[in-house]
């Protein structure tokens, strides 16, 4: 999938198509503001106030349909320079263009971009014509609140993709439907893993066949950590405000922390794990003989999000991070940087999953410490990236308001990209809690800290890998690893349940489907419910002590002997092998 906002021929088209959207708005419904209007990766959108009209999907087409009149009218995009004051008179209805002008410098030129009537706040650049604007498509509708804040005004965003041809955008949108067949909120409904309710938006239930499938994720991941030298702890989901003042979080991340008051004193459920990472490693005495000390935790934490940007497993206000904090000194700072490096490879590949590396810089305002100590954090992680022969982009202003990172963005199956893992160098917070070694001179050192997440969170890494596998999970981690049907259920149960007696000794997880149903019927169902391996068992089976194996996606049967077949399951558990879908 192409990111828009990386090709500067689309970003350009784009954006001109968001003015285009907004003049058919305003053509639609005269009564119309609108906030702002950008490219995303995915295509732009609009943010607008249409007073008591509400929009919905249905309503998309009858506006398309003003886009591709106001684009055969063929009007030229021109560019207007203006003062602070004529931007002020010339917008002077429109209370959402007044606060973006009356936040800029006085000596600002402001400019604004018109087509015939129309005419907005703009950066630019823009094509020269409406008419350059052909192949577009209006996505969705859904709320968005004034500058992102729950507690102004509800705004409509229209959302929308334009591409130079035809063919561009035909292709683009069998790719969407493709990928809403991978929707992993409707399959995780369909294959019983996760619920939401409305007792609680944003906080997920598990259900068995979701447990089943997590739990075999955090087992696999807990014996690779434990083999990369890390050891694992548990920290307080509530802690006082003090703590989240030396952090920094209450400055800084208040408004989105849940807080409560307990014995006259401020607490709040955290956010993140590293107050609670630090607090345990000072708990103690170290040496420098003992660094790195890498202490893991699978850490609840809870953010408030906006109740509009929730979004099944991939934004929600309860989830699970895979944090590590690696405490080491700045000459073990390159080789712990590598051995993290080759760590998430091992964890990536496991799932057929590629990435990119951006390296995120200190953001403009809202970070601690020095500029200085960031300056030197920023090299260290350059100097750690270019000695692993890794490449990466720089993405400035995006660091973590302690520490610049290294952001990890893994391509799926259907080439869309996801931010995921993270390593954040910290030298702030050590300062902060005061944190301590002793060297080979007796001498106490400050440590320095990695904040280090490969899922990044296990709620939306497995959102994202049920849409990469579109619920046909490998046979390691499917929440049923092995159905067994019995073609007739008189004659051929017994053999049935000693082949799942074996499969469950193994600590496989098989099932017998004993029901009175026709074989045909059972197999549908299994195949329907992604089981990745389906043992057929009749007469021949049972003369010759074996199986008949099918696979998910598969139509093709296979006969094996009993152990042979038991000996290539225990193998392609072990290897977590991934067999691609044929069907």
């Amino acid at each position: 999938m192409i990111n828009i906002k990386e090709d500067p021929q689309l970003n350009v088209l784009n954006h001109s198509s968001a003015h285009l959207l907004a003049q058919a708005v305003k053509r639609l419904y005269p009564q119309a503001k609108f906030w702002v209007g950008p490219v995303i990766e995915d295509g732009f959108y609009y943010d607008m106030d249409l007073g008591d009209v509400k929009l919905t999907e249905e309503d998309l087409p009858k506006i398309e349909s003003m886009m591709r009149k106001i684009s055969k009218e063929d009007k030229r995009i021109s560019r207007i320079e203006l003062s602070k004051a004529e931007a002020l008179d010339m917008f002077k209805d429109d209370e959402y263009k007044l606060d973006i002008i009356n936040n800029l410098p006085e000596e600002d030129v402001i400019s604004a971009y018109q087509q015939a009537e129309f005419v907005d706040l703009c950066r630019g650049p823009h094509v020269e014509s409406t008419k350059k604007m052909k192949h577009f498509k209006l996505l969705k509708v859904s709320g968005a609140y004034w500058k992102g804040d729950a507690k102004n005004k509800m705004l409509q965003r229209v959302y929308g993709i334009t591409f130079e041809t035809k063919e561009e955008l035909d292709q683009y949108l069998e790719w969407l439907e493709a990928a809403k067949l991978r929707d992993h909120k409707k399959i995780g409904r369909e294959m019983g893993l996760f619920m939401m309710s409305e007792y609680g938006p944003g906080f997920p239930f598990w259900l068995p066949n979701g447990m089943k499938l997590r739990q075999a994720l955090e087992s696999w991941y807990h014996e690779v950590h434990i083999r990369r030298g890390y050891d694992f702890l548990q920290t307080p989901i509530m802690l006082n405000k003090e703590l989240w003042e030396i952090s920094g979080h209450w400055g800084n991340y208040n408004d989105n922390m849940y807080t409560s008051i307990i014995d006259d004193r401020d607490f709040a459920i955290k956010p993140m794990n590293c107050p609670g990472g630090i607090l345990a490693y000072k708990n103690g005495l170290h040496s420098y003989r003992d660094l790195p000390i890498r202490l893991a935790e699978m850490g609840h934490v809870h953010r408030h999000e906006a109740s509009g940007a929730l979004n099944g497993l991939f934004r929600v206000r309860a989830f699970t991070q895979d944090d590590a904090h690696i405490f080491l000194t700045e000459d073990q700072l390159q080789s712990e940087i590598i051995e993290i490096l080759d760590f998430i490879d091992e964890i990536y590949s496991v799932f057929g999953l590629s990435y990119t590396i951006e390296l995120s810089t200190r953001p403009e305002d809202k970070y601690i410490g020095e500029i200085e100590v960031w300056d030197r954090s920023e090299l260290a992680l350059e100097n750690a990236m270019k000695a692993a022969g890794r490449d990466y982009k720089i993405n400035e202003g995006d660091g973590a308001f302690y520490g610049p990172k290294l952001d990890f963005k893994v391509r799926d199956s259907l080439n869309r990209v996801w931010q995921c893992g993270t390593v954040q160098l910290d030298m702030n917070l050590p300062e902060r809690f005061d944190i301590s070694y002793v060297d080979a001179q007796g001498q106490k050192q400050r440590p320095i800290m990695l904040h280090r997440a490969i899922f990044g969170s296990i709620e939306r890494f497995i959102g994202i890998l049920i849409e990469h596998f579109a619920g046909g999970f490998p046979v390691w981690m499917a929440p049923q690893q092995v159905e067994i049907i019995p073609v007739n259920t008189e004659f051929h149960l017994d053999y049935a349940y000693e082949v799942e007696g074996l499969l469950k000794d193994m600590g496989v997880r098989a099932h017998v489907d004993a029901r009175n149903e026709k074989l045909g019927y059972r197999l549908r169902e299994a195949q329907t419910n992604k089981i990745p391996h389906q043992i057929i068992i009749g007469d021949k089976e049972i003369e010759s002590r074996g199986i008949n194996l099918r696979r998910y996606g598969e139509r093709a049967q296979n006969p094996f002997a009993l152990d042979a077949y038991l000996e290539l399951l225990a193998k392609e558990i072990e290897n977590k092998e991934i067999h691609e879908i044929k069907e």
